[in-house]
């Protein structure tokens, strides 16, 4: 067994027992003393366990909670907070909106937080931080967790024949005058359910999504009620999509 293999079966031995000393490693792998602590220290200065005296402590894993702070980090932060708050103005009290996954999805429901509209979304993120700010009227569609996308996902249409609302904003991974594009068939399929019980279908995207034609269509851009993108999005594509009947925001 060379250091390498060494190493990574003292971390295993470490996930089984919160402290090894320096003699049951010696035992364990028929190696010196030194050469024990010696592995030790390396993992030491690797961060992946706590040097100890005569031994090793295992590093407890911190699992990151998940927060409404670390949206920031997401790619095309600026441009993504503007369309947020463009999109949230289009929302009058006592309007209903459907809110997909996302983080533009999860930046406009933060700027509706609290502004008496009802949110309808199955994006689980979303909808905790909804309720942990008091927000009164959220509706979470049900169904089975997606732990990848966050989301409930229920492929029965019955489960959504009781929702309805006067918007909907979604996003997608590309977006041409042909219509928007989405990746994910399982969630583009859900949300699909939801296209012939709202008023007004509003696309969220970043100006680098316009002019990208990844994965499947999701909905005809002659579908697309309202756009809000950035003001760098390619202008032939905007000025075809607006030529279709659609009002283009740029933000």
């Amino acid at each position: 067994m060379n250091e390498t293999q060494r190493h990574h079966e003292i971390l295993s031995l470490l996930k089984e027992n919160q402290i090894i000393n320096v003699s049951f490693i010696t035992k364990h792998f028929d190696i010196s003393p030194a050469t024990a602590r010696r592995d030790i220290a390396k993992l030491d200065e690797q961060g992946k366990l706590k040097k100890i005296r005569n031994g090793a402590e295992r590093i407890e894993e911190k699992r990151l909670r998940w927060s409404p702070l670390n949206i920031n980090s997401t790619d095309h932060y600026e441009e993504k907070s503007q369309i947020a708050m463009k999109a949230a103005e289009l929302c009058q009290p006592g309007d209903s909106a459907v809110i997909n996954c996302g983080s533009t999805a999860f930046l406009l429901g933060q700027q509706l937080c609290g502004k008496g509209v009802q949110i309808v979304t199955n994006y689980f993120p979303l909808a905790s931080y909804l309720i942990e700010e008091e927000h009164e009227d959220v509706i979470l569609i049900g169904g089975q967790y997606n732990r990848t996308q966050g989301i409930f996902l229920n492929p029965a249409l019955s489960t959504l024949m009781g929702y309805a609302g006067n918007w909907m904003f979604t996003s997608g991974k590309g977006l041409t005058e042909t219509g928007l594009y989405k990746t994910d068939m399982l969630t583009a399929v859900a949300e699909q359910q939801m296209l012939d019980r709202i008023d007004k279908l509003v696309v969220v995207v970043d100006s680098s999504k316009v002019g990208s034609r990844t994965g499947m269509l999701f909905c005809p851009a002659e579908k697309i009620d309202y756009l809000i993108t950035g003001k760098n999005a390619d202008p032939k594509i905007i000025k075809a999509i607006e030529a279709q009947g659609t009002q283009v925001i740029l933000v």
